[in-house]
């Protein structure tokens, strides 16, 4: 080591022994017929919080503002977006590459749904092929011009994670839990990852955070009193959006009218997202 090292060797021209190589990037340029400026990926560390409905009133909300959005469908095993938006027709593919699908304002989707004979087809693939097509998809798929790519994660830490994260330029990650007691091993296992990745986390995102009675409109913590906070204070991440269980957004995701639920609890995200530096 050389006298006087300060440590950083990405700042020192000296050829020490103890130098140490920059870690190889692995990012996949996207293709000629695409230019995203941001990518954003919704994660968790496990299933069944809201991920992808968070991931559509984010894409939705952002839509509406004037950012030009796309989804990127990577919960190849269970993808819900296309459900989601009421997109049923197969993708399609022409010299410039495969073709997303565009919702009603003008989202652009693509999607393993999108592919498959039937939305109800079984994926049944290892992981490299999971990997191969998200990577597909990223450099394959001519996506136009984004301002703002939104990747909806499977849930975990695994093949998938470690693919988008590694082979994609994600800007940051946001993290979707509920109330439960398990919040702080999810967020955790998530934030961790991200940490492990050098990847920004920009918030956490609470699903499920409370329900509104529809006779007196007290808010109603069926799971218990939030733990949000508390986590995010450890962590040093904001907490960006509470969103309440709503039948009504629910009966929207089911009908394939997500376009038309009420983004209001999620405007500080969408304020967040688009503070992000250009």
């Amino acid at each position: 080591m050389s006298e006087g090292c300060t440590g950083n060797c990405s700042t020192c021209s000296s050829n020490c022994s103890s130098k140490k190589e920059d870690p190889q990037d692995m990012r996949i340029p996207c293709g000629q017929y695409s230019d995203i400026k941001k990518v954003i990926g919704v994660v968790s560390g496990k299933g069944g919080v809201g991920k992808s409905l968070v991931t559509s009133l984010l894409a939705c909300a952002m839509q509406t503002r004037g950012h030009q959005c796309a989804v990127l469908d990577a919960d190849i095993t269970g993808p819900s977006i296309p459900k989601s938006f009421g997109i049923k027709d197969r993708a399609e593919a022409d010299a410039t590459g495969l073709l997303p699908k565009e919702t009603n304002t003008g989202i652009r989707i693509m999607s393993v749904n999108l592919l498959l004979e039937t939305e109800d087809s079984p994926v049944v693939w290892r992981g490299p092929v999971i990997s191969g097509v998200i990577q597909q998809f990223w450099k394959d798929v001519a996506w136009g011009d984004v301002d703002y790519m939104f990747v909806d994660m499977p849930p975990g830490t695994g093949d998938v994670s470690l693919t988008v994260f590694q082979n994609l330029p994600v800007d940051g990650i946001i993290i979707v839990t509920t109330p439960q007691d398990l919040v702080t091993m999810i967020v955790k296992k998530a934030y961790n990852m991200a940490k492990l990745m050098n990847i920004p986390v920009l918030g956490i995102v609470e699903n499920m955070s409370y329900a509104i009675c529809p006779d007196c409109g007290k808010e109603i913590h069926i799971f218990g009193e939030s733990k949000a906070d508390e986590i995010a204070a450890e962590l040093g991440v904001p907490v960006i959006a509470r969103i309440p269980m709503d039948p009504k957004t629910a009966s929207l995701v089911d009908k394939g009218a997500v376009e038309l639920a009420d983004d209001k609890y999620i405007a500080d995200a969408v304020e967040l997202l688009e503070r992000i530096e250009k």
